[in-house]
């Protein structure tokens, strides 16, 4: 079976060293499977899904993995049992592109949970969770819908549907893809609108936010990647690639980024001017 997307488990509160670091992966018959890094072999094998993975996360501790299929539906596994607890049905039809979660600022929305995640699929959906594991709790905050043309001319393939929670804007996440205008919209979760735009030159195929700087990272089909400063939208262009820049990744301290296309990976370093 062929391995569709994977994630590293978040470091524990308190440091276990080597013996804490494992992956997850998702693979194309619909299992998921978790691998001891330090020992080289896999743990655990689940199997929550009839279709293909398209997206795969912890959640913020650790304790869960919520994985998202070809077909739309989201399930929450527990790796300590092998059980799946939840298969969400939101986005059913629509193959999940993103999966995240985060600590931030879920208290200022009056619902009860241990953290936030969303949920984005390719027809422009996405959904925003308040869950608390431990009390078997999810709930769903906000569902969001972006509008695109009927036909679209000139495009082979759809660019894909990304979002992410904004680290230096509480309560903030970011969506890029196809749609009326070439642009990131920033959508404030507690006023319930868009509330920045940012033209881009082309649509996005991947996006990235640094978690330690006001950074965001794009990469375009047309071999490009662009790094916007925000919230100035100073940006700086970069060529380098082969191909479409299908991924990009801010490193946790933000300093650096790593960038791939179709065979070229790039990492870049970011200087502090």
């Amino acid at each position: 079976q062929s391995c569709q997307c994977l994630a590293w488990k978040p470091r524990p509160v308190v440091a276990w060293g080597a013996e804490s670091q494992h992956i997850v992966a998702g693979y194309s018959d619909g299992t998921i499977r978790v691998f001891s890094i330090s020992r080289t072999e896999m743990e655990l094998k689940m199997h929550p899904h009839a279709i293909a993975l398209t997206a795969i996360a912890y959640s913020t501790d650790g304790e869960m993995i919520l994985s998202g299929g070809k077909d739309g539906l989201v399930a929450v596994s527990s790796p300590r049992t092998g059980m799946t607890i939840h298969i969400l049905a939101e986005h059913k039809g629509s193959p999940i592109t993103v999966l995240q979660c985060t600590r931030k600022q879920y208290r200022d929305f009056g619902v009860e949970g241990a953290e936030l995640w969303l949920a984005t699929s390719s027809d422009r959906r996405v959904s925003v969770w308040a869950s608390d594991w431990l009390k078997d709790k999810c709930e769903l905050l906000d569902w969001l819908s972006f509008p695109a043309p009927a036909s679209p001319e000139g495009l082979g393939s759809l660019p894909p549907s990304l979002a992410a929670f904004c680290p230096w804007e509480p309560g903030t996440l970011v969506y890029v893809g196809f749609g009326m205008q070439k642009e990131a919209l920033f959508y404030s979760l507690r006023k319930k609108q868009v509330v920045e735009k940012i033209s881009l030159p082309y649509f996005a195929t991947s996006l990235s936010l640094s978690p330690a700087a006001c950074f965001m990272a794009v990469g375009f089909g047309e071999r490009l990647l662009r790094l916007l400063r925000c919230p100035s939208s100073e940006a700086q262009d970069y060529a380098g690639h082969d191909d479409t820049v299908h991924l990009c990744r801010f490193a946790p301290s933000g300093r650096r980024l790593l960038t791939a296309s179709h065979s070229a990976v790039l990492l870049w370093e970011l200087t502090a001017s």
